[in-house]
């Protein structure tokens, strides 16, 4: 029977185009009997939270909440109630809960319990210590997280270092909880179209991603005055957006180089984003060390997005596969450093 008989939920929050987004896609693509697809914003800037139902691989209804407030934490309460009523009106129990991140994970549980639901995974995109700057909600992020590892039917975590963080940091130890897999980021390779070397643009730098200080693309453009001596047409082409975007071109205002940086924003159509990241020449992923409590446990996204357009990535040695990136030359590792960076840059 597999899952094509199956009624399966997938809950997660969302900014773009990411893991469990393709998850959907391709239980769309199996045509399963019934996929409950709940997505709720990280950003507080208007964004709804949705319902989708498909139905053997078609869409037959979509709903979107208005309820949303400015109050970070009172949303995740909200969403947890919306969760809640969007799929306690089925029927039937449902197959499979598929909880991205430790709140959406626990209703599963919970859910499981009072037996509305067959089996539960908790999706773990990514582990963070310092989820919260307050302590005590910092504690209830891991003590929800410990809570999924050890009711849910399986984990998914997306590095094996979240299982490693989570036995360091938390003392949850890995030898009684072997439901721990490994699923890495993946891509749709066949839909990315690679362009060939003579078609793309020579001295164009590309980032992708959300704009916050430890992403680190102040530190490129504190290269770039040394990059432009050497490559006069160079280009810096940043999408994304955040809380540091401002920061960032009052940077480049400051520094003098604004007709070699532009800003796009956010662009999530996911097809226009593949045909910017084929045009483009090299990739940068340089993530501060002394700043960064997400990537280190993670697999970033936009590292698998750069490869798969066959960009070479200049990264920081913070993501897990740095090394081996480095190793299969397809990218170069820099330290956090101005002048290491506009060398890679210019050489590559």
């Amino acid at each position: 029977m597999g899952i094509l008989n199956k009624k399966v939920v997938i809950v997660t929050h969302y900014l773009v185009y990411g893991a469990p987004q393709a998850l959907r896609e391709y239980l769309m693509a199996q045509k399963i009997k019934k996929l409950i697809f709940i997505a709720h914003p990280l950003q507080v800037d208007g964004t709804k939270s949705y319902r989708e139902i498909v139905t053997e691989g078609k869409t037959k209804n979509r709903l979107e909440s208005k309820v949303r407030t400015k109050i970070p934490i009172l949303n995740y309460i909200l969403e947890t109630i919306l969760s809640l009523f969007w799929t306690t009106k089925e029927k039937d129990r449902i197959d499979l809960w598929i909880g991205v991140d430790p709140l959406n994970a626990s209703l599963g549980v919970v859910m499981k319990k009072f037996g509305r639901v067959r089996k539960v995974i908790y999706y773990t995109i990514d582990y963070v210590p310092g989820r919260f700057k307050n302590k005590f909600l910092n504690n209830i992020y891991h003590w929800l997280d410990k809570f999924c590892v050890k009711n849910a039917d399986e984990v998914w975590n997306v590095s094996y270092r979240i299982a490693e963080g989570r036995e360091k940091l938390r003392g949850l130890k890995r030898k009684f909880h072997k439901n721990q897999k490994v699923v890495p980021i993946g891509v749709w390779l066949d839909r990315i179209k690679r362009l060939p070397f003579d078609r793309i643009k020579k001295h164009q730098l590309l980032f992708i991603g959300h704009l916050i200080e430890k992403q680190g693309v102040q530190l490129v453009l504190e290269a770039v005055p040394e990059i432009i001596n050497k490559i006069p047409d160079f280009h810096f082409l940043i999408v994304g957006g955040g809380e540091y975007q401002d920061i960032l071109i009052n940077k480049a205002r400051s520094l003098k180089i604004n007709k070699y940086v532009t800003f796009t924003g956010w662009i999530k159509d996911r097809k226009k984003l593949d045909e910017i990241m084929a045009d483009s020449a090299v990739a940068i992923a340089t993530y501060d060390k002394t700043k960064d409590t997400f990537t280190y446990y993670a697999d970033p996204t936009k590292l698998k997005d750069y490869l798969s357009a066959g960009l070479p990535i200049i990264l920081t040695d913070v993501p897990y596969n740095a090394k081996e990136i480095e190793e299969n030359k397809c990218g170069i590792i820099v330290n956090y450093d101005k002048n290491q960076v506009a060398s890679a840059i210019i050489e590559l």
